[in-house]
């Protein structure tokens, strides 16, 4: 699986800005995809997970109202809508898949270790 995420920017506090990740490599609806973050001097950060099917979403409570992660199997895309953007936003954001979801419980949504692949990351900056 490829995944390559894109649509980072600079933005003002308050703005807004959308996330895409285009997957290639196996069949994009059969498996779940996350959204994760680092900032500088951190570790990575869960941010939102999507099911297969689209129908079902997890976020982090730290972007819960303010982001929301959809999912187009027809083009394989997963986006991210980030909106209310704060400065502590500030990350390298990545995209990452989950090639056995059938086997990932609740609680290992937003582990690291539960995604089997990950694309390069897009840099988005907030400003104040």
């Amino acid at each position: 699986v490829q995944l390559q995420a894109s649509g980072g920017g600079l933005v003002q506090a308050g703005g807004s800005l959308r996330l895409s990740c285009a997957a290639s490599g196996r069949t994009f609806s059969n498996y779940a995809v996350g959204w994760f973050r680092q900032a500088p001097g951190k570790e990575r950060e869960f941010v939102a997970r999507i099911s297969r099917s689209g129908r079902t979403t997890y976020y982090a409570d730290s972007v819960k109202a303010r982001f929301t992660i959809s999912r187009d199997n027809a083009k394989n895309t997963v986006y991210l809508q980030m909106n209310s953007l704060k400065p502590e936003d500030t990350a390298v954001f990545y995209c990452a898949a989950d090639l056995t979801t059938d086997l990932t419980t609740g609680s290992n949504y937003p582990r690291v270790a539960t995604y089997d692949y990950w694309g390069r990351g897009t840099l988005v900056t907030v400003s104040s």
